[in-house]
């Protein structure tokens, strides 16, 4: 089990890619791939604390997704009202604290609220942070931060006003990415700067324990130097 060296556990974020495709090469309709995908969502998140992942972040609906069609948009919006209710007694009998970060001003009516109840009823999970992205654009969480800033602001200052609009998750330690692309699709690109990236063709409804077990083990032999190089023993 892989932690940092001051002790915390590794924070894993993961762009669910494949949910409608893997449905489509099965002859059918990509509501049934989401719901698939809300599955492998309780299977990654029960395997995430026993490797070492205490922080779980997953990209459910990016800003840049109210441009598909208004009936799949629609369906993706019932399906997380439908998790929030179902899901919410589960996560806190196991200690999962959920959080959803991005804009909440857009989303239908009743979802807000439903997001509030849930945060709240696992307020004092201490197993793992389960962070689900809703609405959310890495690019316009940045300029929104950037506009609060004044002339003599550092990039420390852009940090904690970024990680107040998300929630203070610190960084991104291992992006994960399913369904064969290589992009990280305005995800989090200020807190991933220095993430280790692992794409896997695998289709997220197909996704689960031995896939982020995989991940993990990958992260684990890499060789993180953020910039600076591997301490070298000098000659005698």
């Amino acid at each position: 089990m892989r932690r940092d060296p001051d002790g915390r556990g590794l924070h894993a974020a993961i762009i669910m890619d494949g949910n409608g495709r893997w449905a489509t090469q099965r002859g059918l309709p990509r509501s049934a791939g989401h719901r698939m995908g809300v599955e492998a969502i309780r299977r990654t998140a029960e395997a995430a604390p026993g490797l070492g992942i205490d922080t779980l972040t997953l990209f459910a609906f990016a800003s840049d997704n109210w441009k598909r069609p208004a009936v799949e948009v629609g369906g993706l919006m019932r399906l997380l009202k439908a998790y929030l209710r179902s899901e919410t007694g589960r996560l806190a009998r196991t200690g999962t604290r959920l959080t959803v970060f991005g804009r909440r001003d857009r989303l239908p009516a009743g979802i807000p609220e439903a997001i509030e109840r849930a945060e709240a009823a696992t307020a004092g999970g201490t197993k793992l942070s389960l962070r689900i992205a809703v609405d959310y654009s890495s690019r316009d969480a940045i300029l929104a931060a950037a506009t609060r800033l004044g002339p003599d602001a550092t990039r420390e200052d852009l940090g904690k006003i970024l990680a107040e609009d998300t929630g203070a998750c610190g960084d991104v330690d291992l992006m994960i990415r399913t369904g064969g692309e290589k992009r990280l699709s305005d995800f989090l690109l200020w807190e991933a700067a220095y993430a280790e990236l692992h794409f896997t063709d695998r289709m997220w409804p197909d996704f689960g324990e031995a896939d982020l077990a995989a991940a993990v083990a990958d992260f684990s032999r890499r060789d993180r130097r953020f910039g600076g190089l591997k301490a070298v023993p000098v000659a005698a």
